[in-house]
Parts: structure tokens; C-alpha cells; sequence
């Protein structure tokens, strides 16, 4: 004859006690918990004002772990009180930060393209004054020009 081992948990055998046709304790897997912004910073701020000893007993008499407090922390540094908040926002709300991420994108774009075109009309007009000033004074020393050059051809 052959024997069987199995290892059985607390909740399976308090689960065996009745057969009823109910699911045992195992089919009610805990749900994942979610915490307000305000408990969040509550929490943060009891935590961070804590001795080092006192850390421990914070995170087990409210059930955390210090994994929590490390992404609050982070969140909070990343994002202020609005990082402590749940990020539950709608689709319009995401079309709308999408758009003017766009529409700043292309502001910018069109900025950089004036500062170009400023330049270069900056630099025309600087062009153009320096021709200019070179014909005035081409026409000034015009005269004197032509009577040394027929003066060499002789």
C-alpha cells in the first residue's frame, strides 16, 4: 500500500469543515488595496517625521510594507500632492494634454523658424547697408578713378 503525503494550510482545513458547496477561503483572493492622497501624505509625513525605531511599528499598525512609502516617496518628489493621487483620468482628459503637447511642439517650431528668418533679415539689412555705403563711396572716389586710369593709358 501506498501512502500519500500533502501538505494542507489553516485554510484548507478550515475550509473542510463543511461542504456546502461554497467556495473555500482560498477562492477569495484579497483585493488589491488603494489609498487616498491624503492618506498617502498622512502617512509619508508621520513616517518621515519618525525616530528610526519607530519606522517599523508605523508601517505594521497600518499594514504597509516599505516598499509603500518608497513610491509615495518618489511620487511625491516626482509630482507633488498630484503625484500622491490615484492616476485616473479620462479619455478626453488624455486627447486634451495630447493636443497641447502637440500644439506646444509646433509653437515651438515656429518660434525657432522666426528667430531664423530674423537672422537672416537682419543680416540682409546688414548686407544692404554695407553695399550700399561701398556704391556711395565707389561714386565718390568715381572721378578721381577714371582721370588716374586715362593718365596710365597714355
Amino acid at each position: 500500500m501506498r501512502s500519500e503525503t500533502s501538505t494542507m494550510t489553516t485554510a484548507d482545513v478550515a475550509g473542510s469543515s463543511s461542504d456546502d458547496g461554497v467556495m473555500g477561503p482560498r477562492a477569495n483572493r484579497p483585493k488589491r488595496r488603494s489609498f487616498s492622497a491624503e492618506y498617502k501624505a498622512q502617512i509619508l509625513a508621520e513616517y518621515e517625521a519618525a525616530d528610526r525605531g519607530v519606522r517599523g511599528s508605523i508601517l505594521r499598525r497600518e499594514g504597509l510594507y516599505s516598499s509603500h512609502i518608497i513610491e509615495w516617496r518618489r511620487a511625491a518628489q516626482a509630482g507633488a500632492a498630484a503625484g500622491l493621487a490615484p492616476a485616473a483620468r479620462d479619455r478626453r482628459e488624455r486627447e486634451r494634454d495630447r493636443e497641447v503637447a502637440q500644439l506646444r511642439a509646433r509653437a515651438e517650431k515656429a518660434e525657432a523658424e522666426l528667430a531664423k528668418h530674423k537672422a537672416a533679415l537682419d543680416l540682409m539689412g546688414k548686407a544692404h547697408a554695407l553695399l550700399e555705403t561701398l556704391s556711395e563711396s565707389a561714386d565718390l572716389a568715381g572721378p578721381v578713378a577714371k582721370v588716374d586710369e586715362r593718365r596710365s593709358k597714355r
